[in-house]
C-alpha cells in the first residue's frame, strides 16, 4: 500500500522549517504531524534541546536506520569529538556511557552481562509474583474508589518488580522511587538545572552506596551478579556498573509505567474494544501488541550518528549528524498497517517497531509485555465498571521529546 495523499491546505506546519520536538501543538497532535511527514517530508529536520536531528517518518526508513551500519550510537565514533555535544557534570556524563549508546563490540559485551536477567526463561517464574502484586494494588484502589491509575497502579508494578530484581530493600523504596523520578522526569524543562546540580549527584551516590552494600552482603539479584562478573575479570569498572544500574532501572521500569497507562487510556476511549477484551480475555496478548503499535510511550530511539555522508529519500545526512527513527510514526504507516488510526486488539499481523529492532532491541521488552498484560487483565477483572474520572480532553501529555506519556490517568474503579 502507498501512503495516501494529505491535503496541502491541512498542513500542520511549514515544511520549509525544522519542526520542534517540544512544540506544544506537535506534542498534542503528533499523529497528525506524522501523517503529513510520511506523505511530504519522510526525512525531516527536527530541533531538540538546541540540536538539529534528522527524523525518519516512514516504517521502511525507520527499520533500515536502526540496522544501518553507516550509523552508530557513540557520537565520538562519528565525529571524533566528545560523546555529548555540550559539557555536562560527571554524574550526567555517566548516562552517556550506557550500553544503549555504545556500539559493538562494546555494546555486545555489556549486553551479554545483563540480558540473561531479562530473558523469558528467567522472567516466566515471576508471573505469579506480578499477578499477586496487581491484586494487592487493586485492593487499595478499590478501597479508594477513585485514583490516579498511573501513580496508584501503573507506577507501582514495575517499580516494585525492578526493585526486587535488583535486590533493593523495601526500606529504600522512597529513595529508589525518587531515583526513578530523576531519571524519568529530570532531563527536560526547568528541571534540568536542579537535576544537574543536585539530583543526579545524589542519585549517583545512592547507586554507589547500593553497590558497596551488595559487595558486603551479596544476594541472588542482578546487582550481585554484575559485581561478580566484574570481580571475575570482565573489566567492568565502577563507573560502568553505575551506568548499567541506570540502564536497568530505565529498561525495567520506564516503558512499562506509561505502556500500562496508555493502554488503559486506549481501551477506555475505545469502548467497543474494551468490551471485546472483557468478553475474550485470551486476546490480552494481542491487545498489548496493538497498544504498543497504536500508542506506545516511546516514539524515538537514542541518537544514531552518521559515520559518513548518507543519502535517504534524496536527503543527504552529513557525517556526524544525528538521526532518529520516529517509531510512533512508523507504527501508523499506511504502507504497512491497514487502517492504522483504528485501534484493533485483534490486528494481525502487527509488525510494529515499539521496541525498535536490531542490536538495540529493547532489553526490557519481554518484561514490559508481561507486566502490561497481567496489569490490564487484573484491572478489568476487578473493576467491571472502570471509567475515566475526567473528560478525555482534560488529560495532559507531557512535553518530553520522542515520548507519548500522560501526566496522570484519573479513573473510577468502584
Amino acid at each position: 500500500m502507498n501512503a495516501p495523499a494529505v491535503a496541502q491546505e491541512a498542513a500542520p506546519f511549514d515544511l520549509s522549517r525544522p519542526l520542534s520536538a517540544l512544540d506544544k501543538r506537535f506534542i498534542q497532535d503528533k499523529y497528525e504531524y506524522y501523517k503529513y511527514l510520511r506523505a511530504y517530508s519522510p526525512v525531516h529536520t527536527m530541533k531538540i534541546v538546541g540540536m538539529k536531528v534528522m527524523a525518519m517518518a516512514r516504517h521502511e526508513d525507520c527499520l533500515a536506520l536502526v540496522k544501518d551500519e553507516r550509523f552508530c550510537r557513540n557520537r565520538t565514533t562519528a565525529t571524533g569529538g566528545s560523546r555529548l555535544p555540550f559539557p555536562v557534570p560527571k554524574s550526567i556524563a555517566l548516562l552517556s556511557r550506557s550500553m544503549i549508546v555504545e556500539d559493538d563490540p562494546e555494546h555486545r559485551r555489556l549486553r551479554a552481562l545483563v540480558q540473561k536477567a531479562f530473558a523469558p526463561k528467567t522472567l516466566n517464574p515471576m508471573e505469579a509474583r506480578v499477578e499477586a502484586l496487581t491484586h494487592e494494588l487493586m485492593d487499595r484502589c478499590l478501597a479508594a474508589g477513585s485514583v490516579d491509575l498511573q501513580r496508584a497502579y501503573a507506577l507501582e508494578i514495575p517499580t516494585t518488580v525492578i526493585r526486587e530484581m535488583m535486590g533493593v530493600n523495601a526500606a529504600e523504596m522512597p529513595q529508589f522511587q525518587q531515583s526513578l523520578r530523576v531519571l524519568s522526569e529530570g532531563m527536560t524543562g526547568w528541571n534540568v538545572m536542579r537535576t544537574f546540580a543536585w539530583d543526579m549527584p545524589r542519585l549517583v551516590q545512592f547507586v554507589r552506596d547500593l553497590l558497596a552494600r551488595k559487595r558486603r552482603a551479596p544476594g541472588d539479584d542482578i546487582l550481585t551478579h554484575l559485581i561478580e562478573a566484574e570481580e571475575a575479570g570482565d573489566r567492568l569498572s565502577e563507573d560502568e556498573l553505575v551506568s548499567l544500574v541506570f540502564l536497568l532501572i530505565i529498561a525495567g521500569y520506564e516503558t512499562t509505567v506509561h505502556l500500562i497507562t496508555n493502554g488503559v487510556h486506549a481501551l477506555l476511549t475505545h469502548p467497543e474494544e474494551l468490551e471485546r477484551l472483557r468478553e475474550s480475555p485470551e486476546l490480552a496478548g494481542s491487545a498489548v501488541e496493538e497498544i504498543l503499535r497504536f500508542c506506545s510511550p516511546i516514539h524515538g530511539t537514542k541518537m544514531n550518528y552518521a559515520k559518513e555522508d548518507v543519502e535517504i529519500r534524496g536527503v543527504v545526512i552529513a557525517k556526524g549528524t544525528p538521526a532518529v527513527p520516529l517509531l510512533g510514526s512508523a507504527n501508523h504507516d499506511e504502507a504497512v498497517f491497514e487502517d492504522p488510526e483504528r485501534f484493533d486488539i485483534r490486528r494481525d499481523p502487527n509488525k510494529h517497531l515499539a521496541f525498535s529492532q536490531g542490536n538495540h532491541f529493547c532489553l526490557g521488552a519481554f518484561l514490559a509485555r508481561m507486566e502490561t498484560r497481567i496489569a490490564i487483565k487484573t484491572l478489568l477483572e476487578r473493576s467491571p465498571d472502570l471509567r475515566l474520572a475526567v473528560p478525555p480532553e482534560a488529560l495532559k501529555l507531557q512535553s518530553m521529546p520522542f515520548w507519548h506519556r500522560y501526566d496522570g490517568l484519573p479513573v473510577h474503579v468502584d
